[in-house]
């Protein structure tokens, strides 16, 4: 593990999320990110995009070694989605259209490893309580978006 002192683990880490996010998104910009660790749909690790207006999600499954892009992004927004839900862990269901189906959690201090090369790795907890939270409210403000223009079975 890297253990210089002017290198913040968090902050790599971050960095190289934040690229990953970045080079699937051409208006990356206008998204907040969050950590989320997945259990259906691409589960393992992934940074989820959203924004409230207009009000989608993407999902950017990411590699867990070296934190890059893993298979494309995905954008879930009201022409897509068929299910979305709270579950009793906390966590959150999203169903698109397609029958895909995504499980997973936002936790407050993911906790991450990064292989920079053979010989360095970095190891850090990232803080993002607050922004949790404001995925939790999102997530609320998208249900409730998505209930007032869509009927679901």
């Amino acid at each position: 593990m890297d253990t210089s002192p002017d290198a913040n683990p968090a902050e790599q880490v971050k960095e190289r999320l934040h690229r990953a996010f970045d080079s699937q998104i051409p208006n990356f910009a206008s998204y907040n990110l969050v950590a989320a660790t997945g259990v259906a749909g691409s589960g393992g690790l992934k940074v989820v995009g959203y924004r409230r207006q207009p009000a989608e999600i993407v999902l950017a499954p990411i590699n867990s070694s070296d934190l890059s892009a893993s298979e494309s992004a995905i954008t879930i927004n009201n022409t897509n989605v068929n299910q979305l839900a709270v579950l009793n862990d906390g966590g959150y269901e999203i169903a698109t259209s397609t029958g895909r189906v995504f499980r997973f959690t936002v936790p407050e201090h993911p906790s991450l490893d990064l292989q920079l090369n053979d010989a360095v790795s970095v190891a850090a907890v990232i803080d993002q309580d607050v922004d949790a939270r404001d995925f939790a409210d999102f997530m609320d403000h998208f249900m409730n978006t998505i209930e007032g223009t869509e009927n679901f079975v």
